[in-house]
């Protein structure tokens, strides 16, 4: 029976990264796997990479999965009725809550003979345990709170004893979910988390109390924009640093702002191949994917841009055109924008909301 392993987490967590590891992962070992992605806006970075790593791709956008459960349901139908899946990997939104309510058991409810669902797994990044607070630090607790795993991610930026330590709190403050460590971008412990997803894993089925306005005033805070940026030069250019200084612009003014950053992605697709940056805290560097030196210069890139953080929507639009400016005096090139609305998501409404099984 075709298996569908939906992931939580709050933004910059590593779930595109955790979801396309473990695609390569189960690939390798001979599953047939699909991704389904998820975002209150459209034009993903993350569809793009999707498309990179596994051939069946697929996007729920314009709202999260618990308020787009029938684009959601349609989907999953659509790949396990053809027959060409053994694996669904979802990502939900990372400022959703929620989902065993109004994604899981409707899922398993009305596709259960022919579906399994894996334990609902809220990945974690250890830098944000305890960093945020108010609504947004409610909204983080519970999306632990719903695990039936809580797999903390990028293990390999804590030394040995701070990730015991992390993992016994995180244990001792969630008794009933299954809790591991592991790094996505190197691949460490992956095979373990694979498992609990394939294996019996532990699965609750409790109702999960959950404060709505708070949850919309969480989701409030944080400004979306996704956009779609044209960067030429008649003489050529780097654009592996025209993003890269672009993106650490955007950190900087972000940091110097107080702004929380969810996350910041860029996808840069040019002659030279497709590279990814993202910045997941104000004031960080950029990461690049895959790393490496500068390719030769080129004479024009497209730069897809997605952007989330605790700023009001116009003077998000404004920092990332600041942030473009600077990247073309850096290195002589001219970018024009497409058409963009930065947001901030609207209430959630899920379609459906359903109690757990009486005892």
């Amino acid at each position: 029976m075709p298996r569908l392993v939906v992931l939580t987490g709050f933004l910059g967590a590593g779930k595109t990264t955790t979801m396309l590891a473990a695609g390569r992962l189960l690939t390798r070992r001979g599953d047939r796997v699909a991704v389904i992605t998820n975002d209150q806006g459209s034009d993903l970075v993350d569809t793009r990479l999707a498309r990179e790593a596994v051939p069946d791709v697929a996007e729920v956008t314009g709202g999260c999965f618990c308020c787009r459960f029938d684009e959601l349901a349609d989907l999953v139908t659509d790949l396990v009725d053809a027959g060409r899946v053994d694996t669904v990997l979802a990502e939900a939104v990372g400022s959703c809550t929620d989902l065993q309510a109004t994604v899981v058991r409707p899922l398993r409810a009305h596709y259960g003979d022919r579906l399994a669902l894996a334990p609902l797994t809220t990945v974690v990044d250890p830098a944000r345990v305890g960093a945020l607070d108010g609504d947004l630090g409610y909204l983080i607790d519970r999306q632990l709170a719903e695990a039936d795993l809580i797999a903390v991610n990028k293990s390999d930026t804590l030394p040995r004893a701070g990730l015991d330590a992390l993992l016994h709190r995180m244990r001792r403050a969630h008794p009933d979910a299954d809790v591991l460590g592991y790094s996505a971008g190197r691949g460490e412990n992956l095979d373990d988390l694979v498992s609990r997803w394939t294996g019996a894993g532990r699965r609750r089925d409790v109702d999960l109390e959950v404060d709505y306005d708070r949850y919309a005033a969480a989701e409030a805070q944080l400004s979306w924009l996704n956009q779609v940026w044209q960067v030429t030069a008649d003489g050529g250019f780097p654009a592996r640093r025209w993003a890269h200084v672009a993106l650490d612009s955007l950190s900087a003014a972000c940091a110097r702002r107080g702004d929380v950053i969810g996350h910041a992605k860029l996808a840069v697709q040019s002659p030279a191949g497709l590279v990814r940056m993202s910045v997941v805290a104000a004031g960080d560097p950029p990461t690049h994917e895959p790393a490496g030196p500068e390719e030769p210069p080129v004479a024009s890139a497209t730069v897809l841009v997605n952007v989330r953080a605790t700023c009001p929507p116009a003077d998000l639009e404004t920092l990332v055109r600041a942030a473009a400016y600077t990247a073309d005096l850096a290195v002589g090139a001219t970018a024009r924008p497409g058409p963009a609305r930065a947001f901030a998501p609207s209430y959630p409404r899920p379609v459906h909301r359903l109690p757990a099984a009486p005892a």
